[in-house]
């Protein structure tokens, strides 16, 4: 079982590093179809379709710092070229370099154009969508307007979060020419501070500000490659984590691969199908500040089924735990859409001005501006009828979570038909179903 596991550590390195670091080590010769892994038997097929032949892979570095609906600000991105599982080259782009070969044009979602004041939708803020899919389609589009020449088999996209992760196994970094230590509890906000102010000092000029990144990476690799078998079996679990709670969310172009994707619940889809209740709530951070570091959320969600036509009512609190503004924070302003099942109706949506209702996905959504100053606390209440064939005693509720929101504290409560109440307590860090 130990060379079982050692192996699977291996194959999650190469599905984890590859896609998060843009390289990896691995070993040839896997065999986890018998591993007790729940995900080993999909992995394998993935692994040995991703190492067969040339591959080239387009990875968006999401910083969910600044959270988008796809996960967080897109502001670098790598391309990497693999063939027969080695990679061949890699490299880390700016991505407001990039975005100045994109031209101009008038396509920029609405609650983004009202805030940013231009008529210029890019790459940068390409994740729009809560879908993955239809985010990693976006950015491939974007990329061949900005002249670029390369045909990739996938797209993948890796919050910033992950980081932490790793370095919790690999250790601190250093970095030769760059005086910081990035150690896991501060990588981010030392990444963070480096390509917003410490550059200035240290005499790197604007357009190369980012170029750390490919330092960094490179020695990330290394150490990764130089783990002990058991850490890397540890890095192996939180890999596997991050690609659950779509820290980590995979696209390919191929639909064999895209399929095996969608088997492992690693391709960040929305849950079209789903024809019960249903909940999403999605933030895109529009204020142009890291200012998701410090906000935290949670929700409470109460159904009542014993009204001739069921009664919901959602209430998301935001805590702004920053205490004065800085380079990285002020007050939080968001755009709030809340997806719930075809034919709701809402019927109050507090702390909101103008509301913009549409469908998607086979789902309803509402969404509107709400504003968090810092060091304050807002709950935000909305309040609306779901569709009366949801009024069952075999009541269903899926919970679809944001890329990038963190680990959300959830209370949930449903009065069934009969007058029953069932109370659930969760910690969403990826998508949950509960059954009655």
């Amino acid at each position: 079982m130990a060379k079982k596991i050692e192996k699977f550590a291996g194959l999650i390195l190469v599905v984890g590093l590859l896609f998060s670091l843009g390289y990896v080590f691995f070993r040839d010769k896997w065999d986890l179809a018998n591993s007790e892994h729940p995900s080993a038997s999909v992995l394998t097929k993935l692994a040995k379709e991703i190492i067969s032949g040339e591959k080239v892979f387009l990875v968006l570095f999401q910083n969910n710092m600044e959270l988008r609906p796809g996960g967080g600000f897109i502001g670098s991105f790598a391309i990497i070229k693999t063939e027969n599982g080695k990679v061949k080259s890699y490299a880390v782009h700016d991505t407001s370099n990039f975005d100045g070969r994109i031209p101009e044009n008038d396509q920029m979602p609405a609650p983004m154009k009202k805030i940013f004041k231009i008529n210029a939708w890019k790459l940068r803020d390409s994740n729009y969508s809560p879908d993955y899919p239809t985010n990693a389609q976006k950015a491939l589009d974007f990329y061949y307007q900005g002249q670029g020449k390369e045909k990739f088999d996938g797209v993948i996209a890796v919050n910033a979060a992950v980081l932490e992760s790793i370095l919790k196994i690999t250790g601190p970094i250093r970095l030769a020419g760059y005086p910081n230590i990035f150690e896991a509890d501060s990588a981010l906000l030392t990444l963070e501070k480096q390509v917003e102010i410490d550059y200035a000092q240290q005499g790197i000029e604007q357009g190369e500000r980012k170029d750390v990144m490919n330092v960094f990476l490179r020695e990330l690799l290394k150490k990764s490659v130089e783990l002990s078998k058991l850490d890397k079996l540890k890095l192996a679990k939180k890999l596997i984590g991050q690609l659950k709670n779509k820290n980590i969310q995979l696209y390919f172009v191929n639909s064999n691969l895209q399929k095996l994707a969608q088997e492992g619940q690693w391709d960040g889809v929305m849950d079209a199908s789903w024809d019960k209740d249903y909940l999403m709530v999605v933030d895109a951070n529009l204020g142009a500040y890291k200012s998701d570091y410090y906000v935290k959320r949670s929700l409470m969600y109460t159904v009542d089924l014993t009204k001739e036509i069921p009664e919901a009512i959602l209430k998301i609190t935001y805590n702004h735990t920053g205490k004065e503004k800085n380079w990285m924070t002020r007050d939080y302003l968001t755009y709030l859409r809340i997806y719930m099942p075809k034919g709701s109706r809402i019927n109050e949506f507090s702390e909101s001005g103008e509301i913009a209702y549409g469908e998607e996905f086979n789902k309803k959504f509402a969404g509107g501006f709400v504003k968090v100053p810092i060091n304050s606390v807002k709950t935000v209440e909305i309040k609306y009828t779901l569709p009366k064939e949801l009024k069952t005693a075999e009541y269903k509720l899926k919970i679809q979570k944001q890329s990038g929101s963190g680990v959300v504290p959830a209370k949930i409560s449903v009065k069934l038909p009969g007058g029953e109440i069932k109370n659930f307590d969760l910690e969403l860090n990826g998508d949950e179903i509960i059954n009655l």
